[in-house]
């Protein structure tokens, strides 16, 4: 079987990839074992604001609009519904903290998302004495339906092979061979598996696990996101996902009790309603020290690449990577320096 592409790992960003190599008419295959979960566990919410300081988030203005386009791409393609226009409210806990929302939302990269006013809270089941401030422009990607929908598609159509990878059958010449599979490049995406990957593995990639859990609350009423903590996020039939926990140096995908503990911690002194846990979720993020995606080439294989490191942001962040890893690729267009992997060279 001859593909332009071969592409290890399907997360996030490796469906970004296929996706926008299929609209380019660019042929490819997957090779996935599931064995990274943090794009299934994701609480999918793209926020262009990081909210304990009232800074942008990186590169949001461009990202956002991207993201959004290609999320509503991935809807009419797939015949799904995933992206829910959710307002977040971070909520306030002293006048100083209203000050500083003030401020920030005067600053000319912030003032498309923040709303000035401290809104009143008329919520009884939302503690927030001081009020919260309204970001706009943010949402929540359904992320397991849309993974899932998108294995299907490659699934129907014979482009997935779930599988794990071994290295030692991977050739490497003017084209790509593995086992029976010809392809003129690979780009490898598989999140935390990388550490294991012999071509990139000295790369910074950490892992900070994540958890979050499901509840169902039938009196909170929230029809936006809060923000506390915690985020609570509404998910339907008064469903709400809490999350979510980092913690290092604990790289398995179970669920742990000290990670629901302190979220219910967290989740009680915000909300005032009774509640009742659903399930619990558990994944790796695959973080970098400098807070930045790796995306390039291989120092000395021309045809070798990869897109990983996208970290608690990827809903909003794999749209532009993936387009500026396969315009890089395939146009040579050059990669901004600040997510370029040859910064560690």
């Amino acid at each position: 079987m001859k593909f332009d592409y071969l592409i290890v790992g399907f997360g996030l960003s490796g469906l970004m990839l296929c996706e926008i190599l299929r609209k380019r008419g660019k042929s490819f295959v997957v090779i996935s074992n599931k064995s990274q979960q943090a794009s299934i566990v994701a609480s999918g919410l793209y926020n262009p604001v990081v909210l304990k300081r009232f800074n942008k988030a990186w590169d949001a203005e461009k990202q956002l609009p991207l993201a959004i386009s290609a999320y509503k791409d991935l809807e009419l393609f797939l015949g799904i519904k995933i992206d829910y226009k959710l307002p977040i409210h971070r909520v306030f806990y002293s006048v100083e903290e209203q000050n500083n929302w003030v401020i920030a939302s005067d600053k000319p990269s912030l003032k498309p998302f923040l709303i000035s006013n401290i809104k009143t809270n008329i919520n009884p089941n939302i503690y927030a004495p001081f009020g919260y401030g309204e970001v706009k422009n943010t949402g929540r990607i359904d992320t397991k339906l849309l993974l899932r929908s998108y294995v299907d598609f490659l699934k129907f159509n014979e482009l997935i092979l779930d599988e794990s990878f071994d290295y030692d059958k991977l050739k490497i010449s003017e084209r790509i061979t593995y086992k029976n599979i010809e392809s003129k490049k690979i780009i490898f995406s598989e999140g935390f598996g990388l550490k294991q990957n012999p071509f990139f593995s000295y790369l910074p990639l950490e892992g900070t696990k994540g958890e979050l859990i499901i509840i169902n609350a039938p009196k909170l009423n929230s029809h936006a996101v809060i923000k506390s903590s915690v985020f609570v996020i509404p998910i339907g039939n008064h469903d709400y996902l809490v999350g979510s926990t980092y913690v290092r140096n604990d790289f398995n995908n179970n669920p742990t009790t000290n990670a629901k503990d302190e979220l219910l911690e967290k989740l009680n002194n915000l909300i005032l309603c009774p509640y009742k846990v659903v399930s619990q979720r558990a994944g790796i993020r695959p973080t970098v020290v400098d807070r930045r995606p790796l995306v390039g080439q291989h120092k000395s294989q021309e045809n070798i690449y990869v897109l990983n490191g996208l970290g608690s942001r990827g809903v909003l962040i794999a749209p532009s990577v993936a387009n500026a890893l396969i315009d890089f690729s395939e146009d040579n267009v050059a990669l901004p320096k600040e997510i370029d992997i040859s910064r560690f060279s």
